[in-house]
C-alpha cells in the first residue's frame, strides 16, 4: 500500500468555484482524468488544475503540469487500493433485529441523502449500520464517519466491528477521541466522539474527507451533536454525494426528520419483553416519603420473585442515605450497590459482574441511557432526576431536581424489558406521568452556550440566530454566551457603516484554537503573558476532567488523608500543582505497573491521572504551535491566581461576615463546598472554577485572591460610582470616592480619587466655595489673605450683636469669584496657571470692598457695650463672642489662663457684659412664677428702670434687682423664685481655661466646678512656676528661707498669686504652694505642729508619771484604736493651743525658734491638762454606750439610733485635734446632756420623738448648705461653727438644766443658714 500524506483541505480551496476563467485545452485534458478519486482529492486536484490559469511562465507552467499528472496517478492508486479493501471485507451480520430489516435499510440509504433510523438500545444498529455501508460501497471516495457522545463507547464499538469483520484495531476500522488517534490510510470506518467531529470542522469545513457521516444517539441532544445537525444541514446542498444517517432511541425521531426536510425514518425494535408499569404515588397525608416508598416497592418487588432490582434516584447522597436504610432491612441473599458518576472505576465495574445473589443497584440518571446494566428484572423510578440547567440571569450552572420527561420515564422503564418479563414501579401517579412534558428539553436550551458561539464565529458563522439548530436556543442563553466570551475579552464591537459589528479579538482567535472550555483557554492565554503557563496548564488540564483524586464510600476518610497531602491552605487550585509534582516524582522513580499499584494506594484514578497528562501535553503542543512562552522558572502565587482570574471574573466572591455566605457577580449567595480545605477558615476574598447549585448554591475549587487583582483584569467591565466629591484641603484639589464594582462586587470600595477630570463643572463649583469662599484653602495669595482678613471682621461684628444680617450671603462671594475666575479652574494647580496671567492684566480683580461685604442697614455695634476684655481687680481677662445657637459655648466666653484660675472669683459674672444685660434682667423677671411675675409687666419698662438705679457689681445682680424691685413695687421677691435654668444659653457666662498657647483644657458655665475640675493643673502650675525652688519635701528643721505669706510671680502678660505653707508628710515635712489662702492657713497648721514635734521631746514619759492611776484607765476607754495614738492626738491638741497662745503661725526661722521654746517649755503640762479633760470624756462616753446594750423598748429605737450618730460624730480618731482645746469642755457638757436625756427617754419617747424631728430639720438644711458651696473651695469656719450650733440646740432641747453656751434656737440657726445661701 502506498502511504501518502493526506492534505487537509483548506477552506478557501475547498467549495468555493475558482475564478470563471476559460480553460484552455491542457487544462480541460486534466480536468477529464479526475476519475477514480477520493473526494478530498478531487477537489485538492481540481483547485490546482484552474490555479494553471494564473502561472504565465510556459516553462514552469509544464513543470506543474507534469506534477499534476504524477499526483492525480498516485490518488488514484490510492483509491484502488481502498475499493479493493473494501470489496475483499467478508461482511456477515449477527441475529439481530436490525439485521432483519437489512434490504429495507441499505435501499433507503442508497435513495435517500439523509436517514433517521430509530431503534432501541439492544437492536444493533450501532455496530451494524458501518457494515451495511461498507457494503454499499461507501467508505472509499471517503472515510465513514460514526459519531458517540462518549469515547469509551468510540472505542468499545471500534473493537466490536473489527471483531465482526475480522480485521485489526486501525486498519479498515479506526477510531479517534481525545489524546488517541488509531485511524490509519487504509482505514475505512472512523469512530470518534462528536467533539473530534466538531474540531474537524474548523480545518475542514465541508468534511470532504467522508463519504458518510453516521450520528448515533442523537436522542441525547448533546450540544455538540445539536451543532452538528445544525452544521450538516447548512452544506449538505454543497455536498450532494455525503451520505447522513442519523439513529436514535425512539424519542422525538419526527424532529429529526423535519430538521432535514422530512427525511425517511425507518423503526428497529429491540429484544425486550413486556414490562408492566405499576404506580405507586407517595401519599404524604400518610407520614409517607420518598425513603418510605422505595423501601415499599422493594418489598413488593421481592415478593413476585428473584431478580435485580435498579433503582433511580437524584444524586450521590440520596443514594447513601437509601442504601443504608436498605442495609438495615437485613434482606436475605441481597447485595446493594451505589452507582453514579463519581465511583472508582473499580466500584462502577461491580455493577457488570453478576453473581449468584440478587443485587439492588441504586443509580443517578447515568442508568438511564448511557450504560446497560445487565440482568435487570425490575425498576423503581422515583420519577425526578438532578438535570443540568444554566441560569442566564444568575450565571450559574444549576442542578436541580426536577421531574423528569415521558421520554425519560418510558428509557428507564425499557431498562428491565431485556432478559425476561419486567415490572416498572412508579412512584408517582398516572395522571403525574400523563402531565409531564413527552421529552427532555435539549442540552442546548439549558447550558452555557459559549463555547459554540466561539466555534461559530471562529468558522465565519457569526449570526447564531439564522443557524439551523434542530431546536433554536433562547435568544437570552445566546446573549449570555455571547456575554461570557466579552467578559472573556474573545468579542469586541466594531464599528461600520452598516452599524455595529461583532467580531473575534486576538484572545478570541486564540481561544477559539485551544481543545478547552473558553474560560479555561481565557486562563491560559492570560498565563502566557504573567510568566504562569506551566503552573496553569497542570491546573486547566485537571479541570477538564473529572477529579482524579478517589473518595471510596467505605474509605473516606482514608482517602481524605492521602490527599490531604497535596492540599493548600489558600487555594484548592494549588492541589493539582502539588500533586501533578507528586505524580511525576512517582512515575520517574516506580515501573509502569508499581505506579498504577500506588495510584491505587493513594486513591488516585490511573485512567484519570492518564488522560489528565494526555491533556496537558495535548495543550502543550496546542500553546507551542501558538507560540506561548512556557515558564521555566516556578511561578508565584499571585501570578498563579491572576491567571486562573482572568478566566472567572464573574465567579469571584466576598466574604459576608455576618450571614457567612460570599456574595457573587449579580446578587448571587453562595458557600463554599465543605471538601474544600478553605471551608473551616474562610477568606474575604475568593474565586471558584464553578458555581452549581444543588441544596445550596456551592463554589467548587476555589483560592483566596487579593481585591487589587481583579481590577487590572476587568477594566473592560468594571463599573465605577462616585460619592462624596469635596474639597480637600491638604491636595488642593476636589477629591471624591470611587467605588468600583464588579457585576455588583465592590471590588473597590472607597478609593479616593482627583474629580476634576471626572466632572470638571462640578468639581469648579466645588473649589470656588470651599476653597475660596469658606475659607479651606493653603496659599499665599495676598488678595486671598486681605479678603479673609475683612471677613473676619464683619464676622466678629455679627457674633457680637448676636444678628446674622450684616455679612452678605455666601452665594454673593461664590458669584463675585464665580464671575472672574475661569472656567478651567477645577483645583490649587489650575488656579495658580490662571491666576498667573490674569493677576498681570489686573492685579486687583479678586479683591473685596469691605462695604461690598456688608448688607445695607446694618447698624454700627459699640464697643463698650461689648468689650473685649473683662476686668476683676488687676486680672484682664480676654472676651469673645459666640452667636452659634444650640453650642456649648453661644454668648460670651472668658478666656482664663490655667495659672490664674485660682484668682479669678465668681463675683461680678452675675452682672453680663453691658450689651447684653437688659436681655438678661428681661430674662430674669419673665423666669419668675406667673403670680409673681403680673407685678413686674412689662418687664423690659422693669428692666429699664433697674439699669437706670442700679450700680452694676456693688452687690450681686439679684441682690440688687430683688431690692430695686421692691422699691419700685413694694413686692419682694423671694431669692429661690428666681429661675436660672430658664435662662437662654447665650445670657450665661462660658468660662474657658486655656493653657499657654492659647488652646482650651476646658470649658463651663460653672466656674467653681472649673476649679475643682483643675485643682490639680493648676497646682501643678503653681509648682512649675515656682522656678526659685520655694517648694521642698522631706524636711525635718527650718532649713529653709522665711516664707512671704503670699507669693506672686509676673509671667508674660499677667501676674500668678500662690501661697505657701509648710505641709505635714508624717514622718517630715514639705512647702509647697496654694491656689487660696484659705488651703494655706489648713495645710499651715498641720505643717507647722509636724515641724514642732519634731523638733520637741515628746511629754509621754512625762504623763506615765504625772497622770493619776484613773485617768490613765480613762484613755483606754477610747473606742477605737491603740492608746498610743490617743495620746499623739492629745499632743496634737496641746501644741495648736501653746501655737495659738505664742500669737499664731510664725513665717520666720527666728520667730520659729522663739516658738520651739516656748513649747518646749510647755508642752508636758499643757498634755497632761488635755488628757485630763479628755479621760473624763471617755469615760462617759463609755458609760453611755454601755447603757444603750442589753435590751430596749422598741419605741426608743429612733432616739437610740440618732444618739449613736451623735456619739459617733462627737468621739472618733483624732477628735482631739479636730474638736480642739478650746471645745474640750463643751465636749464633755455634749455628752452629758446625751445622758440626760437618756434619763428622761425611758418615760417620755413622744417628746424626745417631736425634739428629735426639730433636731433633723436644722440637720438637713445644714447638709444642704454644705451641698451649695463651692467645691473648689474650703468650707468658711463661720459655717463649720454651726455644727456646734446643733449641738448647743440638742443640749437646750434633752438637758436644759445644764445650760447653754448662748442663747440658741432651731429658728435662729435656719436664720445663719439662710445667710449663707
Amino acid at each position: 500500500m502506498l502511504k501518502r500524506k493526506m492534505k487537509p483541505n483548506s477552506p478557501k480551496s475547498s467549495q468555493k468555484n475558482p475564478k470563471n476563467q476559460p480553460l484552455d485545452n491542457t487544462q480541460k485534458a486534466l480536468i477529464a482524468q479526475l476519475k477514480d478519486l477520493t473526494t478530498n482529492d478531487y477537489r485538492r486536484l481540481r483547485s490546482r488544475i484552474y490555479g494553471l490559469s494564473n502561472v504565465k511562465k510556459p516553462e514552469v507552467k509544464q513543470a506543474i503540469q507534469t506534477e499534476i499528472e504524477q499526483d492525480i496517478l498516485t490518488a488514484q492508486t490510492y483509491f484502488q487500493a481502498r475499493k479493493a479493501q473494501q470489496e475483499s471485507l467478508k461482511i456477515s451480520y449477527p441475529d439481530l433485529p436490525v439485521s432483519a430489516r437489512r434490504e429495507e435499510i441499505l435501499k433507503l440509504i442508497e435513495e435517500n441523502q439523509v436517514v433517521v433510523i430509530a431503534g432501541e438500545t439492544g437492536s444493533g444498529k450501532t455496530t451494524q449500520l458501518p457494515k451495511m455501508c461498507l457494503e454499499l460501497g461507501r467508505g472509499v471516495k471517503g472515510l465513514i464517519g460514526h459519531t458517540q457522545p462518549r469515547r469509551i463507547a468510540a472505542r468499545s464499538v471500534a473493537n466490536r466491528i473489527a471483531e465482526e469483520l475480522q480485521s485489526e484495531m486501525g486498519s479498515t476500522i479506526g477510531y479517534k477521541v481525545r489524546f488517541n488517534d488509531q485511524v490509519s490510510e487504509n482505514t475505512l470506518v472512523k469512530l470518534m466522539t462528536d467533539g473530534i467531529l466538531l474540531a474537524e470542522i474548523q480545518n475542514d469545513r465541508y468534511l470532504n474527507q467522508y463519504d458518510t457521516l453516521i450520528i448515533d444517539e442523537a436522542h441525547e441532544r448533546s450540544l455538540n451533536n445539536d451543532f452538528i445537525l445544525g452544521y450538516l444541514k447548512q452544506i449538505l446542498h454543497k455536498r450532494p454525494d455525503l451520505k447522513v444517517i442519523i439513529t436514535s432511541a425512539t424519542i422525538d425521531v419526527e424532529r429529526f426528520s423535519r430538521h432535514f426536510n422530512n427525511a425517511p425514518i425507518i423503526e428497529v425494535s429491540g429484544r425486550t419483553f413486556p414490562v408492566e408499569v405499576r404506580y405507586r404515588p407517595i401519599v404524604e397525608e400518610d407520614d409517607q416519603d420518598q425513603l418510605q416508598g422505595i423501601l415499599n416497592a422493594v418489598d413488593e418487588l421481592q415478593a413476585e420473585g428473584r431478580g435485580d432490582i435498579l433503582i433511580f434516584m437524584n444524586g450521590e447522597r440520596e443514594i447513601r442515605d437509601t442504601a443504608e436504610a436498605l442495609q438495615k432491612q437485613n434482606l436475605r441473599f441481597t447485595e446493594i450497590l451505589p452507582l453514579y458518576a463519581r465511583l472508582s472505576a473499580e466500584e462502577q465495574q461491580r455493577i457488570f459482574r453478576p453473581n449468584s445473589l440478587n443485587r439492588i443497584i441504586l443509580a443517578t440518571n447515568v442508568a438511564e441511557t448511557s450504560l446497560t446494566i445487565p440482568n435487570i428484572k425490575y425498576v423503581i423510578d422515583t420519577g425526578t432526576a438532578r438535570i443540568s440547567r444554566y441560569s442566564y440571569r444568575t450565571k450559574v450552572q444549576r442542578l436541580p431536581i426536577e421531574p423528569i420527561s415521558q421520554a425519560s420515564a418510558n428509557q428507564r422503564k425499557g431498562r428491565c424489558g431485556r432478559v425476561s418479563e419486567g415490572i416498572c414501579i412508579r412512584l408517582y401517579s398516572e395522571e403525574d406521568f400523563n402531565s409531564r412534558p413527552e421529552f427532555t428539553d435539549p442540552e442546548i436550551l439549558r447550558t452555557n452556550l459559549a463555547s459554540v458561539i466561539l466555534q461559530m464565529a471562529s468558522l465565519g458563522l457569526s449570526d447564531i440566530t439564522a443557524f439551523p439548530f434542530v431546536d433554536s436556543p433562547d435568544v437570552r442563553q445566546v446573549q449570555d454566551g455571547i456575554r461570557l466570551l466579552e467578559e472573556l475579552q474573545a468579542f469586541h464591537i466594531r464599528k461600520t457603516k452598516f452599524g455595529e459589528k461583532r467580531e473575534l479579538t486576538p484572545i478570541g482567535r486564540q481561544l477559539a484554537q485551544l481543545p478547552i472550555d473558553p474560560r479555561l483557554g481565557r486562563m491560559v492565554i492570560e498565563a502566557a503573558k504573567n510568566g504562569s503557563l506551566h503552573e496553569v496548564m497542570m491546573i486547566v488540564s485537571a479541570l477538564s476532567i473529572q477529579d482524579p483524586r478517589e473518595r471510596p464510600q467505605e474509605k473516606q476518610q482514608a482517602s481524605d488523608e492521602k490527599h490531604l497531602r497535596f492540599a493548600d491552605k489558600d487555594s484548592d487550585f494549588l492541589a493539582f500543582v502539588n500533586l501533578w509534582h507528586y505524580i511525576q516524582t512517582q512515575q520517574k522513580e516506580l515501573s509502569k505497573n508499581q505506579f498504577r499499584k500506588q495510584c491505587q494506594k493513594d486513591y488516585l484514578n490511573y485512567l484519570r491521572v492518564r488522560e489528565w497528562q494526555d491533556i496537558y501535553h495535548q495543550l502543550r503542543l496546542s500553546v507551542r504551535e501558538m507560540g506561548l512562552p512556557i515558564n521555566t522558572l516556578e511561578a508565584n502565587y499571585q501570578q498563579i491566581h491572576t491567571a486562573l482570574l482572568a478566566g472567572l471574573l464573574s465567579h469571584i466572591g466576598l466574604k459576608d461576615s455576618e450571614k457567612m455566605h460570599y456574595l457573587g457577580a449579580r446578587n448571587a449567595q453562595f458557600f463554599i463546598f465543605p471538601t474544600s480545605a478553605l471551608f473551616k477558615k474562610q477568606p474575604k476574598w475568593i474565586i471558584a472554577s464553578e458555581l452549581v447549585e444543588t441544596t445550596k448554591l456551592w463554589a467548587r475549587t476555589v483560592a483566596k485572591i487579593e481585591p487589587e487583582w481583579v481590577e487590572p483584569l476587568a477594566q473592560h467591565l468594571v463599573k465605577s460610582s462616585y460619592s462624596e466629591p469635596h474639597w480637600a484641603k491638604s491636595k488642593g484639589a476636589v477629591m471624591a470616592y470611587e467605588k468600583v464594582a464588579l457585576y455588583g462586587i465592590p471590588i473597590v470600595a472607597k478609593r479616593l480619587v482627583n474629580y476634576g477630570s471626572i466632572d470638571p463643572i462640578v468639581s469648579r463649583e466645588i473649589f470656588i466655595r470651599s476653597a475660596m469662599v469658606e475659607g479651606e484653602w493653603i496659599n499665599n495669595y495676598k488678595f486671598f489673605k486681605e479678603n479673609n482678613r475683612l471677613i473676619k471682621e464683619v464676622e466678629d461684628l455679627e457674633h457680637k450683636s448676636r444678628r446674622r444680617d450684616i455679612l452678605v450671603d455666601e452665594q454673593v462671594l461664590f458669584d463675585f469669584y464665580d464671575q472672574r475666575v475661569g472656567t478651567e479652574v477645577v483645583s490649587s494647580r489650575h488656579f495658580d496657571s490662571w491666576w498667573k496671567k490674569a493677576s498681570k492684566a489686573d492685579p486687583e480683580l479678586l479683591n473685596f470692598e469691605k462695604s461690598f461685604l456688608m448688607n445695607e442697614g446694618a447698624n454700627k455695634v459699640s464697643e463698650l457695650d461689648f468689650p473685649n476684655f473683662w476686668y476683676q481687680g488687676k486680672l484682664k481677662l480676654k472676651l469673645t463672642y459666640q452667636f452659634e445657637i444650640g453650642s456649648e459655648a453661644d454668648g460670651v466666653t472668658v478666656h482664663i489662663p490655667l495659672p490664674l484660675l485660682n484668682q479669678v472669683e465668681p463675683e461680678g459674672f452675675d452682672w453680663q457684659i453691658p450689651g447684653l444685660r437688659h436681655e438678661l434682667v428681661v430674662s430674669l423677671i419673665k423666669s419668675l412664677p406667673k403670680a409673681m411675675r403680673r407685678n413686674f409687666v412689662p418687664a423690659p419698662n422693669y428692666a429699664d428702670a433697674f439699669l437706670g438705679r442700679a450700680e452694676p457689681f456693688v452687690k450681686p445682680l439679684l441682690e440688687s434687682l430683688t431690692y430695686e424691685l421692691r422699691r419700685m413695687t413694694g413686692v419682694t421677691v423671694e431669692p429661690e423664685l428666681w429661675d436660672y435654668s430658664q435662662l437662654p444659653a447665650h445670657l450665661k457666662m462660658t468660662f474657658r481655661v486655656i493653657d499657654e498657647k492659647d488652646k482650651k483644657i476646658a470649658e463651663s458655665g460653672d466656674l467653681d466646678a472649673l476649679k475643682f475640675q483643675l485643682k490639680d493643673q493648676v497646682q501643678s502650675t503653681l509648682s512649675n512656676i515656682a522656678d526659685d525652688g520655694i517648694e521642698q519635701s522631706g524636711l525635718h528643721l527650718w532649713s529653709f528661707a522665711d516664707l512671704p505669706q503670699c507669693y506672686e510671680h509676673k509671667k508674660q502678660h499677667f501676674s500668678v498669686k500662690a501661697y505657701p505653707a509648710i505641709v505635714d508628710e508624717q514622718t517630715s515635712v514639705g512647702v509647697k504652694l496654694f491656689e487660696t489662702e484659705a488651703e494655706q492657713v489648713q495645710a499651715m497648721q498641720a505643717g507647722l505642729r509636724r515641724l514642732l514635734l519634731l523638733n520637741v521631746p515628746s511629754p509621754i514619759k512625762y504623763l506615765h508619771e504625772k497622770l493619776p492611776n484613773k485617768a490613765k484607765l480613762g484613755l483606754y476607754f477610747a473606742p477605737f484604736g491603740k492608746v498610743l495614738e490617743l495620746i499623739d492626738d492629745c499632743i496634737s491638741c496641746a501644741v495648736d493651743k501653746l501655737i495659738d497662745e505664742f500669737g499664731g503661725f510664725v513665717w520666720t526661722e527666728e520667730k520659729f525658734r522663739e516658738l520651739q521654746e516656748f513649747v518646749r517649755a510647755n508642752l508636758n503640762d499643757t498634755t497632761a491638762e488635755i488628757a485630763l479633760q479628755v479621760e473624763k470624756c471617755l469615760t462617759l462616753a463609755f458609760e453611755l454606750n454601755k447603757r444603750m446594750k442589753g435590751k430596749m423598748d422598741f419605741t426608743m429605737a429612733f432616739a437610740l439610733s440618732d444618739i449613736k450618730a451623735q456619739l459617733a460624730s462627737l468621739v472618733y480618731p483624732n477628735f482631739v485635734t479636730q474638736t480642739g482645746y478650746q471645745r474640750l469642755a463643751d465636749l464633755y457638757r455634749y455628752l452629758t446632756a446625751i445622758d440626760k436625756r437618756l434619763d428622761k427617754l425611758g418615760t417620755d419617747t413622744n417628746t424626745d420623738r417631736a425634739k428629735m424631728l426639730r433636731v433633723e430639720q436644722v440637720q438637713d438644711a445644714y447638709k444642704q448648705l454644705l451641698a451649695k458651696l463651692p467645691k473648689s473651695k474650703t468650707v468658711p469656719a463661720e459655717v463649720l461653727e454651726i455644727r456646734y450650733m446643733i449641738e448647743e440646740l440638742r443640749v437646750s432641747l434633752f438637758a436644759q438644766q445644764i445650760g447653754t453656751k448662748y442663747p440658741i434656737s432651731d429658728k435662729r440657726i435656719l436664720n445663719v443658714i439662710g445667710e449663707f445661701k
